[in-house]
């Protein structure tokens, strides 16, 4: 009667799956947890301010530059609907900052209708960015 022998081959395999279970689950917890930052998606020239200092860094930007035009996420929309596109926002990432970047050209109107849209979303801490 033969004997069967096993190969030494079978005896050495691997199971990855347990290794790449654990690599996709923390995977998917980093991806979770990463706060993204709403950019404005404009430069503007912001004004000079000798008292400047460094706030609480927040995830929504708006933006207005010197012609008045309002960006927000990387798209220019109108003063209406501020409040309609933060809300939007606030739903997907929750903050309680939002920052103001006006250029030092735009009007004080402008700046004063967005910051009221901001109040109407919900946000009571709003920064205006300067330069320092």
């Amino acid at each position: 009667m033969a004997r069967r022998h096993r190969r030494q081959e079978e005896d050495a395999a691997i199971d990855m799956t347990p290794m790449l279970d654990i690599v996709f689950i923390m995977l998917i917890f980093f991806i979770v947890t990463t706060s993204f930052v709403k950019e404005a998606g404009i430069e503007v020239n912001k004004p000079e301010a000798s008292q400047a200092e460094s706030k609480p860094k927040a995830n929504i930007f708006v933006a207005i530059n010197d012609n008045g035009d309002i960006w927000m996420d990387k798209r220019m929309v109108d003063v209406e609907r501020v409040q309609a596109n933060l809300e939007k926002m606030l739903a997907e990432q929750a903050t309680d900052t939002v920052i103001v970047q006006a250029d030092e050209e735009a009007k004080h109107g402008r700046v004063m209708k967005v910051m009221d849209q901001i109040k109407a979303a919900g946000i009571d801490k709003i920064v205006v960015a300067g330069k320092k």
